[in-house]
């Protein structure tokens, strides 16, 4: 049975990631990508679908024993787990995978005794196709190799086994064990793929807490939450795909939003506008390589084809990534389906309009070199949404339901318009620049009109309804309106007030229990962590500055003890839920940090850069 989803650590190589438990199991690999069949999918079954523990031996039907410590080693993304066994002495295992630099993926495990001698234990179950099938295992020349479909594992060990793949063996004060698994194309059908080289364990650690310190030092971040904000940004960079810049939303499926329910979404694709926040993330921290192999990605991927535009792609830009059910994994504690691919890819979602030219716009702020191809990306993407605003979307969470008005959606139609001008404006860019403007005028007049409650004083999820939504708390964030504005601040309180749960988080929007609600769904789902970090944000915004350093400070004691984040929080069973760590809940936390607690004074925020000054209130609205 997996651990509590926060038990899991992340390690990763810029290409895929492992989750590894607090007992020392990694029940979650995917290889050679973020996006490939996972080799280890026990976090979604049992151990009978793949993981690989190391750790202190144990008695056959108990429990493997949790690490007593854990922690990163330093600003990288090095794990290091110890248990105290006692009457026997102290053991650490280090969990790492070496930086890609070009190199096949390998997870690299290394046992070194610290005291007294400990009977440790290594078992490792490899699968084909997400637990579908044991892989084929073979001895050769020594050592142990596994058909897993397209590749194949090596596993090599300074361990005294009998079978690479698993036994005991003791290591005492000073003693060190080394294991590396390292994936190669193809497999030994009809030949044996030629072997790799084995690893030398020492070099690539040292290599690779070089490569992540030497990143993480570039921050710009100064103020309070600096550590907390340094692994947020670590976590980010690790969803990058080196090979194409492309990050993923998650590097899992199907953890659960609601334990025991269907909400059980595939979340290793590249989001545009997961990717385009998470590079406004990293631009305020002064990050620019990241934003550049975006926009390459970018260019590459949609220019050509515009008019088929989807709102999130495979991460070297395929466009197929047909939703799958796998029936023969029961799912995380039970919840299932477990989907593979992701049926939204083919939605109407008007609000990656304004996300992606806003994030480019961002770059071109924080001093990125101009690049034409990207410049006539925007003016294309302009031009599109001129013929599509008005029309009915799926909106930020993607519903499964009927199409409507988001006022969200046309909040970043705004944007979109608002930050081409301002670009024509500084001559960065060309376009019909009256017509423009008055297309940014009209969007905003029709919101307020239309997507505005005057009785209640707030804005609503869509057009007529009286649904709220947080994504209505980036109203004043992107500065379509301005904080002090009587209906920003009406908005707030009103979610504040509706969408709060006991402990002050933040709903996305209301559910239904077993009846389908708005999203089309059935089932509940937890407070959404980053709706609660735009709640933080705006408390700080309208001067309520104390209750927004509260909230932050509530939300980053939700944060496991390696302060990592899922996508939510369930307030019943207080734990996190959703797949892990999520992008989108560090890009929150970062961007709270740098707006509204750096020092000695906030540093440039992207979307606070373009505020428009305040519009007068329509007689309607008065």
């Amino acid at each position: 049975m997996a651990g509590l989803i926060e038990d899991y650590a992340l390690i990763g190589d810029m290409q895929t990631a492992a989750l590894v438990c607090r007992d020392g199991s990694a029940d979650w690999l995917c290889l050679p990508r973020f996006d490939s069949p996972a080799v280890f999918a026990g976090l979604l079954g049992s151990e009978h679908h793949g993981f690989w523990r190391i750790g202190p031996a144990h008695a056959e039907g108990t429990r493997p024993p949790a690490a007593n410590r854990r922690h990163y080693r330093g600003e990288s993304l090095i794990l290091e787990s110890e248990w105290d066994v006692p009457g026997h002495g102290t053991v650490r295992v280090i969990d790492f995978m070496p930086t890609a630099d070009g190199r096949a993926p390998q997870l690299v495990r290394i046992v070194k005794g610290v005291t007294g001698r400990v009977r440790m234990r290594s078992t490792l179950h490899a699968t084909a196709h997400y637990g579908q099938h044991t892989a084929a295992q073979r001895v050769i020349d020594g050592r142990t190799a596994f058909s897993v479909g397209t590749g194949a594992l090596w596993l090599d060990t300074s361990a005294d086994v009998t079978v690479g793949a698993g036994g005991d063996f003791t290591i005492g004060e000073g003693d060190s064990v080394t294991f590396t698994l390292t994936w190669r194309p193809r497999t030994w059908h009809p030949d044996p793929a030629p072997a790799p080289l084995p690893a030398d364990a020492r070099d690539a650690l040292l290599r690779t807490e070089a490569y992540w310190q030497r990143w993480a030092a570039q921050s710009a971040y100064r103020g309070p939450y600096t550590q907390a904000v340094t692994r947020s940004a670590l976590t980010l960079k690790a969803l990058i795909f080196a090979q194409s810049g492309a990050p993923v939303a998650a590097p899992t499926t199907s953890l659960p939003e609601d334990i025991g329910g269907i909400r059980n979404w595939d979340y290793r694709c590249t989001w545009l506008r997961d990717a385009a926040l998470t590079m406004i993330a990293l631009l305020s921290l002064g990050y620019l390589d990241e934003a550049r192999a975006w926009r390459a990605w970018l260019v590459r991927v949609i220019a050509r084809d515009l008019e088929n535009l989807q709102i999130m792609y495979g991460i070297a830009g395929e466009r197929t990534l047909s939703e799958t059910e796998l029936d023969w994994l029961p799912g995380y504690e039970n919840s299932a389906p477990v989907r593979i691919g992701n049926g939204a890819a083919t939605q109407l979602q008007l609000d990656v309009y304004g996300e992606v030219i806003d994030a480019l716009y961002q770059a071109h702020l924080a001093g990125l070199e101009p690049d034409p191809d990207a410049t006539r990306l925007m003016e294309g993407l302009v031009i599109q949404l001129e013929e599509c605003w008005r029309t009915p979307d799926e909106g930020i969470w993607e519903v499964r339901g009927p199409r409507r008005h988001f006022v969200h959606s046309k909040v970043m139609a705004w944007v979109a318009f608002d930050r081409i001008v301002k670009l024509i404006e500084a001559e960065a860019a060309a376009g019909p620049l009256q017509r423009w403007r008055e297309l940014r005028d009209t969007i905003w007049r029709e919101v307020c009109e239309k997507g505005y409650d005057p009785v209640r004083n707030t804005f609503t999820q869509s057009y007529g309804s009286k649904e709220l939504d947080a994504s209505l708390l980036l109203i004043p964030q992107v500065g379509f309106l301005p904080p002090d504005d009587k209906r920003v601040i009406g908005t707030i309180e009103a979610i504040q007030r509706e969408l709060s749960t006991p402990d002050g988080f933040i709903l996305r929007y209301p559910t239904e229990g077993d009846n389908a609600g708005v999203d089309g769904l059935p089932g509940d789902e937890g407070a959404f962590l980053l709706c609660t970090f735009w709640m933080a944000d705006d408390l700080a915004m309208i001067g309520r500055v104390d209750e927004a350093r509260q909230l932050f400070e509530n939300l980053l004691s939700l944060c496991s003890d390696l302060g990592l984040l899922a996508e939510e929080w369930d307030p019943k069973l207080k734990r996190q839920v959703g797949n892990y760590p999520q992008a989108f809940s560090h890009i929150g936390l970062i961007l709270v940090a740098v707006r509204r607690f750096s020092t000695p004074e906030p540093l440039s925020l992207p979307m606070q850069r373009s505020t428009e000054p305040a519009r007068p209130v329509t007689p309607a609205h008065q």
